[in-house]
């Protein structure tokens, strides 16, 4: 701003006397305080406004920041998800054809196996007489 010196601000009121006299220096006097103060006020509320500004385009700013770094975490998140999903997937898979490959082994063992016939295969309970317990039961 405007910077005045004392020896120029003595200066300034002796003019001021001596061009508007004693009876409007004080009128003349309030009438500048003021206008100095409007000029005062509205330069602050300026100031104010240009400094809500700035702090709002700072915050503008930050919150594309952390939007741009919530997307990135978001997007990695993501892949992970699809990365595990690929490895739990193909743990399935392995399941599977490890299941698969018993299910058929079993399948087969079973295929090679003679079907029971009740009359040679089961025990003589109804025969009317027990095999003694030292004598083996046939069963092939």
């Amino acid at each position: 701003m405007i910077e005045i010196s004392f020896g120029k601000l003595l200066l300034l009121a002796l003019v001021a006397l001596i061009v508007l006299g004693p009876e409007r220096l004080p009128h003349a006097a309030r009438t500048a305080g003021a206008l100095l103060r409007r000029v005062r006020n509205g330069w602050d509320s300026v100031k104010s406004e240009v400094e809500r500004e700035i702090q709002a385009e700072e915050i503008k700013r930050t919150l594309r920041e952390t939007a741009e770094s919530a997307r990135t975490a978001q997007e990695d998140v993501q892949k992970n998800f699809r990365d595990a999903g690929t490895g739990v997937t193909g743990a399935f898979r392995d399941t599977e054809a490890q299941v698969r490959d018993a299910y058929t082994e079993a399948q087969s063992a079973h295929a090679g196996r003679r079907e029971p016939d009740p009359e040679r295969d089961m025990l003589p309970l109804n025969q009317g007489e027990a095999p003694g317990r030292n004598e083996p039961h046939d069963r092939t």
